[in-house]
């Protein structure tokens, strides 16, 4: 039986320098222990746990992109799915800086909070964004990334800016309806039967919550704020990244076009590329059981040094 929305969600407060004290929601699950319940620590197969980072997309949440993952992932790794601040259930306060170090700190905050000490992660558009700050400004708190057609370290050599698949989110932004939102989701896709009205229900729900637009026009703002914009440059700072690095992309992403990898895979000195075809933006969704797969498996070559 799948495992819940209800049975997964956390929330916890955590203090970070910029937003001060906000509330997170997360979702947990994690291989079966000796006891039969779910995220036991001592008795994970691997030892450190997996930490999921959504996209940010209207509507977007950790349990919108992840939460059709989580069981398969969870057989592996104790999982946690991180509605990033602004999104989901968190708190949405104001973005100070650049949002990628902005929700970077959160993470690790919430981290600190949960006694964790390391963490591999993955982050698809957003998240890998934020997973790629974090590791860049707390590098012994991350094991492997996993990154999928992410934000801020892709650099299109060949299509334009703004992509179709951004121009549309920002054509939500400017007149949200239903029909807007429709627009931005079948660029996620290759399979448009993915694009369902119970999916679009959904999402504008939480797109247009409380508190929703305000935080997605404060992320946006910090990436064309001229005193942040720089911040989330993070293909600037790609060869600075130690970690081993999975980039994952979609051959037909119409968020992040395929060519946008080809400057992280030159300067991430340990990062290969896997590509998945017929598959847009959400590899995790059209491609499920070959990206889990692909994922875990490069996850599991992980060797922790053991410290003299």
């Amino acid at each position: 039986m799948a495992l819940t929305r209800e049975q997964a969600r956390r929330t916890t407060t955590v203090k970070t320098e910029a937003a001060g004290e906000i509330t997170l929601a997360y979702y947990e699950a994690g291989p079966l222990d000796r006891g039969g319940d779910r995220g036991g620590r001592a008795s994970d197969r691997h030892e450190i746990p997996l930490v999921m980072l959504h996209g940010g997309g209207p509507g977007a949440s950790s349990w919108s992109n992840f939460g059709s993952a989580l069981e398969g992932f969870a057989a592996s790794y104790r999982t946690i799915l991180v509605d990033q601040p602004g999104f989901g259930a968190s708190d949405k306060p104001p973005v100070v800086g650049n949002y990628y170090r902005f929700s970077a700190d959160a993470v690790v905050a919430l981290l600190d909070e949960l006694g964790i000490e390391k963490v591999h992660l993955l982050g698809n558009s957003l998240g890998g964004g934020t997973a790629m700050r974090l590791a860049l400004s707390y590098p012994d708190r991350v094991g492997r990334l996993v990154l999928m057609g992410p934000g801020g370290l892709s650099l299109n050599v060949f299509h334009a800016d703004p992509t179709e698949g951004v121009q549309r989110l920002m054509d939500f932004g400017a007149n949200p309806s239903k029909e807007a939102l429709r627009a931005f989701i079948s660029t996620m896709v290759v399979d448009q039967d993915l694009v369902t009205d119970e999916l679009v229900e959904e999402r504008y729900a939480d797109a247009t919550a409380p508190g929703a637009r305000e935080a997605m026009a404060s992320m946006g703002w910090s990436f064309y704020n001229p005193e942040t914009a720089e911040d989330g440059m993070l293909w600037r700072e790609a060869h600075r990244l130690r970690h081993q690095t999975l980039l994952t992309w979609g051959r037909e992403d119409r968020v992040n076009p395929l060519d946008g990898a080809m400057v992280a895979l030159k300067l991430i000195p340990k990062a290969q590329l896997h590509v998945f075809p017929r598959c847009g933006h959400w590899a995790q969704i059209e491609a499920a059981d070959e990206f889990r797969e692909i994922a875990v498996g490069f996850l599991s070559r992980h060797v922790e040094k053991k410290r003299a």
